[in-house]
């Protein structure tokens, strides 16, 4: 028996709970508050009943668990049978296949045909994300597969209900004959990432195959390849193309979908992302017209980008309410640490800017809704703020997390903590759908081709014009600075920055507390914030 002198060294004392049990859109509130704004009124107590069911699985210990099981257990490649037989496959974690189910019931792949359908979803994604974020890539891809599918009536007549339908069907089987189905994509080759029109991969059509064609080549990034159908890029007679690869043809045999490897990746470990292989003999079916692929495909593209925002905003938030957790009931020196002057200046400063992208994500959401619906001006917001939000949420978000993790000092530093999983996770969203420079040049090209663009934002500035002299004076430095865009390439990433900075400003100035307002304009408009979190002002109500 263990003596009572040594059962006294391992008494527990100053370490926190566990943080589950939570409903993770309540506690939310920046979340709920943008959600209430931007929602129609007769929408939002229905919008809040059904992402609060979403959020108390979000926040409980059995999804957590279910999170951590399948990151823990990464998928593995199944390119044979026991036979020798090629087969192709990736076993997953079953909690892989729960995560996916609960998010595809919870409407995360409907978006398009409900009304503040993409404001509820982007709010879901948030919510959810916070559980695990590696299967957030399939439900991305799924629900941004939809645009490109319209380019042809009769291909998205058929595939767009099984991709917005609520219910997971997971196996190869015909798309025919499942209650629903999940898309990806595969656009990147070995020679070429971002810049896609560099790829080699061929596509032949097939005599007497009405819009179908054989594919040969390869594609370097292809994520959930476990997906019913993929939307691929490849060089027809007439030029670049997109293309529908089923992964199970009508008759029910295998399409020839080579899987080489899976990827041994940074973070995003429960999701598959591997290497495929067309052979000559793969099947596809033309989306749109030859030579229009990237035209076809930038609907897919724009929607991915919003979950890239969207996702880095839920990291940022389960980093946040983690340190904020840990801290209120940490004590040192003397008294809990989120009470001591400079850790609540750590805090304060995350939160801004947690709050920061959250607002701006759900605004993007809610444009997409009204752009949707004939809005014009939301559609030239969208062109020049998407780039820029995508730039500057996903590209701090690595650091705000690293900042977060060290609000746990050691404890943060060890995987069972949660804290390094949310570290490894944090750059893949600056990475995909183009990294920063990808982004901060189309950004430039929204600027220099389309006027429309840069009138929308100003006018989306205007509104919290007046207001703070901070935020008025930035307006007029990045007008300064947009005055000559002649030479702007190598500079692209400042003017950026400042747009998506400026329409965070406005957000928060119109409809954050003032406390909030004010410490974001001084610290992230105003020069008076340091290189570092933890560097607000003097003056800035940080307890509030």
């Amino acid at each position: 028996m263990e003596s009572r002198a040594t059962a006294a060294t391992h008494t527990v004392t100053n370490q926190p709970p566990e943080i589950t049990g939570r409903d993770a859109f309540a506690d939310d509130l920046p979340l709920r508050e943008a959600v209430a704004r931007h929602a129609r009124p007769e929408l939002r107590e229905g919008i809040a009943a059904e992402l609060s069911v979403l959020g108390r699985d979000a926040g409980s210990a059995e999804w957590r668990r279910a999170g951590e099981r399948a990151d823990a257990h990464p998928p593995e490649p199944r390119t044979h049978d026991r036979f020798g037989h090629r087969i192709d496959e990736v076993e997953f974690h079953p909690d892989w296949h729960r995560l996916l189910g609960r998010a595809v019931e919870g409407g995360l792949t409907d978006a398009w045909n409900r009304p503040d359908g993409h404001l509820r979803r982007a709010a879901g994604f948030h919510v959810w994300t916070r559980v695990e974020a590696g299967h957030g890539c399939p439900l991305s891809m799924t629900h941004a597969a939809v645009p490109a599918l319209r380019a042809d009536r009769e291909i998205a007549a058929f595939w767009e209900p099984l991709l917005t339908s609520r219910r997971y069907d997971p196996g190869l089987r015909p798309a025919g004959e499942k209650a629903g189905v999940l898309a990806g994509m595969g656009m990147t080759e070995k020679q070429g990432g971002s810049d896609v029109r560099s790829g080699t991969t061929r596509a032949e059509p097939i005599p007497g195959g009405e819009g179908l064609y054989a594919l040969t080549g390869h594609k370097w990034f292809c994520s959930a390849p476990m997906s019913d159908l993929f939307l691929v890029l490849a060089h027809a007679p007439g030029g670049l193309s997109c293309f529908l690869l089923p992964r199970v043809l009508p008759d029910g045999t295998r399409n020839a979908f080579r899987i080489q490897r899976l990827k041994t990746k940074l973070g995003n470990r429960a999701n598959a992302s591997s290497e495929v292989e067309f052979d000559g003999t793969t099947v596809a079916r033309l989306v749109g017209e030859e030579g229009r692929g990237v035209a076809t495909i930038i609907g897919m593209v724009s929607a991915t980008r919003l979950d890239c925002v969207t996702g880095s905003a839920s990291l940022m938030r389960e980093a946040l309410t983690r340190a904020v957790h840990h801290t209120a009931h940490r004590e040192a020196f003397g008294g809990r640490l989120v009470d001591k002057p400079l850790m609540r200046n750590v805090l304060a400063d995350l939160a801004l800017e947690s709050e920061a992208a959250t607002a701006l994500a759900m605004r993007l959401a809610a444009a997409y809704d009204r752009a949707e619906a004939g809005d014009a001006a939301e559609r030239h917001l969208l062109r020049i703020a998407l780039p820029a939000a995508k730039y500057r949420v996903t590209k701090v978000c690595t650091p705000m997390v690293a900042e977060a993790l060290e609000c746990l000092g050691g404890n943060g530093y060890v995987e069972e903590s949660g804290m390094p999983r949310l570290l490894r996770e944090a750059p893949v969203n600056s990475i995909w759908e183009g990294s920063g420079n990808v982004q901060a040049l189309d950004v430039l090209r929204a600027l220099q081709r389309e006027p429309g663009a840069l009138n929308a934002l100003l006018s989306e500035l205007g509104r919290a014009s007046g207001a703070d002299h901070r935020f008025d004076a930035a307006i007029k430095e990045l007008l300064t600075e947009l005055s000559d865009l002649e030479g702007m390439e190598g500079r692209a990433r400042r003017p950026a920055e400042r747009i998506a900075l400026l329409l965070q400003g406005s957000l928060l100035v119109r409809y954050a507390p003032p406390a909030v307002a004010d410490a974001f304009c001084a610290s992230r408009l105003g020069g008076e914030g340091g290189g570092a979190f933890g560097t607000l002002p003097g003056g800035v109500d940080t307890r509030s």
